[in-house]
This record gives structure tokens, sequence and C-alpha cells, in this order.
């Protein structure tokens, strides 16, 4: 603005003083530190350690599957992770494992084996179960064998024992399987599983001690099924 008492040189030299004044300070303005009052925000969290280093690492590896594969980042865990840390995975695994054992054992299906799944390898196990099987004995009459071989004045006796055992093993598993069969053709009319080989499946679960078998008996001796 030019006055009345000042020349129009005087004025053109004030105004780009003053333009320069005015970006100055808004230099000093932006440089100047603000309160923590008047801080804006990040809008979100400050992220944890781990969640920053699993976001720097990239996406999870899918699980091994081979024991090789996992063998070798057992070892790869090994090299990156601290005394602590890998004290603390295996702690996790384990429990981890302890939960899934508990799991099948009590008839959770997810995690079984392949050979254990099924209505009908249920059913089967229910049968077992629910009779007094001779094969049953045949780890506590095997301990009784080995002690009394000790005594060679017995060998005869003991060999004629164990004969007449094995006989009657084969005589009840036979009977095991047939049963077995039969039941499952009433029950469950249009199931390929049969034969010999669930025969043998019924057998296995026999030779058990009822407190080995897995998954865990779910009718206790004598229970009809």
């Amino acid at each position: 603005m030019k006055l009345p008492w000042k020349s129009g040189s005087d004025a053109a030299e004030e105004v780009p003083s003053t333009s320069t004044d005015t970006a100055a300070d808004a230099a000093a303005e932006a440089a100047t530190p603000r309160s923590g009052a008047t801080t804006p925000g990040k809008g979100r969290p400050t992220p944890k350690r781990r969640d920053a280093q699993s976001r720097r690492q990239g996406p999870v590896a899918p699980p091994p599957t081979t024991r090789a594969e996992a063998r070798a980042r057992r070892k790869a865990e090994k090299v990156t992770l601290s005394k602590e840390e890998r004290k603390e995975l295996k702690n996790q695994r384990a429990a981890q494992r302890a939960d899934q054992r508990e799991k099948m054992m009590s008839g959770d299906e997810k995690y079984m084996i392949a050979r254990d799944r099924g209505p009908v390898r249920a059913y089967t196990r229910d049968l077992v179960d629910s009779r007094r099987n001779i094969a049953g004995l045949f780890m506590p009459f095997a301990i009784v064998l080995i002690v009394a071989m000790m005594m060679p004045n017995f060998a005869v006796y003991i060999n004629f024992l164990l004969l007449i055992f094995v006989v009657l093993v084969l005589i009840d598993s036979v009977i095991l399987g047939r049963m077995v069969n039969s039941r499952v053709r009433e029950r469950y009319p249009d199931s390929t599983d049969g034969g010999f080989r669930l025969g043998l499946y019924a057998f296995t679960r026999a030779m058990q001690l009822r407190m080995m078998r897995a998954p865990r008996p779910r009718v206790s001796l004598g229970d009809k099924v």
C-alpha cells in the first residue's frame, strides 16, 4: 500500500520485505516442535516386536509334508532362535502333542490315523472291547513263558502249554473275525469295509491289553453293542 508521505520507490522496496518475513515466519512455525497435547496420533496401536518380526519374515510357511523336511526346519530354527526361545518352542510342541493324543484317545476322529476312522471301525472296536478275548492274554502269557524258560526241567511242559495257547488264540480269533464281519454287515450293509482286513483289525486290537488300547475303550466288558 502506497502511503502519501512515501515515494514510489520506497513502497516498492517494502513489498518484497513483507513477503520474505511472512515466508520466514511460516518456516519457523513448521520447524518448531509441538507439545505432546497437540501432536496428532498415528491412529493405530504400536505393533508388538513379535508381530513386526513376523511381518518382516513374510507369509507363514506351510506345514512340512515329510519327516526330512520337518528335521530340516528344526535345524534351521535351532540356528535362528535363542536358547530360551527353543525351550519355549519345545514345551509348546510337547503340550500340543499331548493335547492331540488325549483327543485321539477320547475318540476324536480328526486326530486318529486313517486306519481307525469311520463308524465301521468304531463299531468294531466296541465289539472287541465288550468281550473277553484269549488273544488279550498273549502279553501276560509271554512274560510267564520267559520266566519259565529259565527252568530247563519244565521245558517239555512249557512247549506243550505254548502249543495249546497258540491253538486257542487262533480259534478265538477266527470266532472274533466272523462275529465282527457278521455284525458289521447287519448294521452297515452298504459298507465295503469287511472280510479279512476287518478281521485282522479286530484281532490286532484284541491282542493289546485293555489299558493300552488306542483309542480308549468306550464300553465295558459284557456290555451289549
